[in-house]
């Protein structure tokens, strides 16, 4: 029987899924805020069984926050720095 079936793709069992946030979804916080994930997960952006979140740079930011997230793209880096706030990287 498992000679007559296809075998269809790959999986690979080592796959991180990682959990994308935009700069324009980190608008509905206030000024000034500290955002790590449990505050994300708690916001509804990020779910909690991921291996990670990645900040990208599509948006714009007016009010500074600090962010703690596992991945960052540049230009998600200069906008949040460029507000006045800062990006680290757990």
């Amino acid at each position: 029987m498992h000679r007559r079936l296809p075998k269809r793709g790959f999986t690979n069992v080592f796959r991180k899924d990682i959990d994308i946030i935009n700069i324009n979804d980190l608008s509905q916080f206030p000024p000034n805020t500290d955002l790590d994930i449990e505050r994300l997960v708690q916001a509804g952006l990020v779910q909690k069984r991921t291996s990670g979140v990645k900040l990208l740079g599509k948006g714009d930011i007016s009010h500074p926050l600090d962010i703690k997230v596992h991945k960052v793209s540049k230009a998600a880096r200069d906008k949040v720095e460029g507000a006045g706030g800062s990006v680290e990287l757990i």
